[in-house]
């Protein structure tokens, strides 16, 4: 057998992105959102469908809303004997811990909400994609005493921030990745915000959208939807609150929520150069006689090969993989070729 040894320019890496939608069954936007009616009332999450889970066994959540507020409001004590210690302060603490890496610190929605009591969190169900969602892509409207559209604002960056959860940005008013309106009318307010911060947090590398409970609360006017948070301290049903920003999803369903995912693939391009000298005789050993003669004397003067796969092997002559060609080769004297083997991983 006989080989042919690859340089170091024969080796080439790349990585490619990979885009693809998010939601199930290849939809680009959700313009449905169901609940299941088997969900347990007081969970401190509430998983969203896009099929009704009530009749359609196959139906799969696509995201889960949350609701986190630091002292515990909103949701019933976990034991009466500990006030305060409920599943909204946990989701809270959770969160904070994951986007801050201390326990210590709130969340930070910019100016006018630095130190936010209280978000509200979408999950993304990690079964939808492989490695990260795509920036530019989020588009969420929502709606209650008014309608807003939400997305990233990662069109608007020109450094991108860091978190203990990696990239972050800010969730603004707007559309594919852009600030499009002035909330409220005022210079002193950056385009797409509102006075109390911005709109939320979207971490693309864990798939969480963080959405800023103050600023979805004021009015319409102010750039919000008012939307009403029932988070009394002795509330012992936090579905109603969890349902709260549902429904205000739920009320501009026709409009959506968009997002699609993406995933970095990286390639290693293997350049094999077969010089018109190479391969030409096959080295099939029922092709020769034992007198050692070629059965046909055809393959003498004028030898041809098909050439259908290429196997690379180490320096121990030890075979690491296989590319076979999508049609066999014609290989002689008169021809060279180049054949690129493409390696993902």
């Amino acid at each position: 057998m006989s080989f042919i040894p690859l340089n170091t320019e024969d080796f080439v890496v790349s990585s490619d992105s990979i885009v693809s939608t998010l939601w199930s069954n290849g939809q680009t936007r959700l313009t449905s959102y169901f609940t299941s009616s088997t969900a347990i009332t007081n969970n401190a999450y509430l998983p969203v469908y896009s099929q009704n889970p009530n009749t359609i066994i196959s139906a799969l959540p696509q995201f889960s809303i949350a609701y986190g507020q630091v002292n515990g409001s909103g949701s019933a004590p976990l034991n009466a004997a500990i006030p305060g210690l409920s599943p909204s302060r946990i989701t809270y603490g959770q969160f904070r811990t994951l986007v801050n890496g201390d326990e210590n610190t709130n969340m930070n929605f910019g100016t006018g909400n630095s130190n936010s009591p209280d978000f509200y969190v979408i999950n993304i169900n990690r079964a939808n994609y492989k490695e990260k969602l795509f920036i530019g892509t989020f588009n969420l409207a929502l709606s209650g005493s008014g309608l807003i559209n939400l997305t990233d604002n990662s069109n608007s960056v020109t450094t991108i921030t860091y978190c203990d959860a990696g990239r972050v940005f800010d969730i603004v008013s707007g559309s594919n990745g852009s600030a499009t309106t002035l909330i409220p009318p005022s210079s002193s307010v950056s385009a797409g915000y509102t006075n109390s911060g911005s709109y939320g947090k979207f971490l693309p590398d864990v798939g969480l959208i963080l959405l800023n409970a103050r600023a979805l609360s004021l009015s319409s006017s102010f750039g919000g939807i008012q939307l009403s948070i029932p988070s009394a301290n002795n509330s012992a049903n936090l579905s109603t609150v969890n349902a709260a920003l549902f429904n205000a999803m739920n009320l501009a369903s026709s409009t959506g929520f968009s997002l699609n995912s993406e995933e970095t693939i990286t390639s290693d391009y293997i350049f094999v150069r077969i010089k018109n000298s190479d391969f030409n005789y096959t080295t099939n050993p029922s092709m020769i006689s034992g007198s050692g003669d070629f059965y046909y004397p055809s393959m003498v003067n004028n030898p041809q090969t098909f050439p259908t796969t290429v196997g690379m092997y180490n320096t121990n002559n030890e075979l690491l993989a296989v590319a076979k060609l999508s049609t066999p080769l014609v290989k002689d004297f008169t021809k060279e070729a180049l054949i690129r083997v493409k390696l993902d991983f």
